[in-house]
């Protein structure tokens, strides 16, 4: 099949969006489909706004509408709602093709959380992009349920996967952790306000917390933290090493559709804590022992993170592996292909 994959989200970005973008780019072309990517690195672009990584393509329908013409795609995909996105989208509705979308950020609740106004315009705003799609792509039943309360009830699951030949419990441990006191507490993820990281910081703890990623607020965290280790953003055995290195994981954002550092976590046979919102719910479970009829605590979940971080260091990290190494990429791509609306002859 050949496939358009649209998104404004795109490497060298560093974030869950973009991993699970290209890691099922990548298996559906192994498995004989080609597909066509519309993405930043194609076009002249300038920085977002207080998200400079975040790049903002700068181009015009026709250039869009000429690159998705000439591939003649079987079935388009538009995974974002930037700036690339909406031109792919108006694209296919004036051209009477169908398309399908997926939603992956609460931009909504980011709004908030920086601006302190209501999140409704905004979701306004989602609701006009995502209602002409044939399907919307969601990591969990939860986010399904919330976009149908704002009248998008056409969902279909995509969950997400693990790399395990690279997030395993064998992992030597980042050099960095050797001399922490003992137990040792990571973050990992963008440095924002929308991510909660506060909270972890704020939260009691026995030992040593260290936080990985890049991302506005380091600048200040770093400083009013001062014996938090940072260790700046980490890629492929470091990061994994982080992971398997420490004690526990905390999850502090209440915002994300799914978390994917959660179940890279448990892949390395680390327990995670985190609040009883979307993302530790639908993975670690109210209870702990995750969605799948587990039997032993893989993580802890509590409206308090001290609690919740307690919890996690008393589980057990072989089963938090076990149940980490249940999450597939190659089923996350499944669900991608069978989602896919194809074009119809003619349009």
């Amino acid at each position: 099949m050949r496939i358009t994959l649209v998104s404004d989200a795109w490497m060298p970005q560093v974030n869950g969006v973009v991993r699970t973008l290209s890691t099922v780019v990548d298996i559906a072309t192994a498995r004989g489909h080609r597909v066509q990517t519309i993405t930043p690195d194609r076009f002249f672009s300038v920085p977002m706004p207080s998200y400079p990584e975040i790049r903002l393509a700068l181009t015009t329908r026709r250039r869009v509408a000429r690159l998705i013409s000439q591939f003649d795609p079987e079935a388009v995909h538009i995974a974002t709602e930037g700036p690339l996105g909406w031109l792919a989208r108006s694209w296919c509705l004036a051209h009477k093709v169908p398309f399908t979308t997926s939603f992956h950020t609460r931009f909504p609740d980011y709004f908030t959380a920086r601006t302190g106004l209501s999140p409704l315009p905004v979701w306004r705003m989602m609701a006009r992009f995502h209602g002409p799609a044939q399907h919307i792509l969601v990591a969990t039943p939860r986010l399904a349920a919330e976009l149908a309360e704002h009248g998008l009830t056409q969902t279909r699951p995509w969950s997400r996967g693990v790399d395990l030949a690279l997030f395993r419990p064998d992992t030597p441990p980042h050099p960095a952790f050797a001399d922490l006191p003992r137990p040792i507490a990571v973050h990992v993820g963008r440095v924002a306000i929308e991510k909660n990281i506060e909270a972890f910081l704020a939260a009691d703890w026995p030992g040593s917390k260290v936080v990985v990623g890049d991302g506005p607020a380091l600048a200040e965290l770093k400083t009013r933290y001062p014996a938090v280790l940072f260790t700046g953003a980490l890629h492929g055995e470091a990061l994994a090493g982080a992971y398997a290195g420490a004690d526990i994981s905390v999850f502090a954002s209440k915002t994300d559709t799914f978390g994917l550092v959660i179940i890279e976590a448990l892949a390395c046979g680390t327990p995670v804590a985190g609040y009883p919102v979307p993302g530790p719910l639908d993975i670690l479970g109210a209870d702990g022992l995750g969605i799948e009829g587990g039997t032993v605590p893989v993580g802890g979940v509590d409206e308090d993170l001290s609690v919740a971080m307690a919890r996690a260091l008393a589980c057990d990290r072989g089963a938090a592996a076990a149940y980490g190494a249940l999450w597939s990429w190659d089923r996350a791509c499944d669900q991608f292909l069978a989602a896919l609306v194809e074009r119809r002859a003619g349009a």
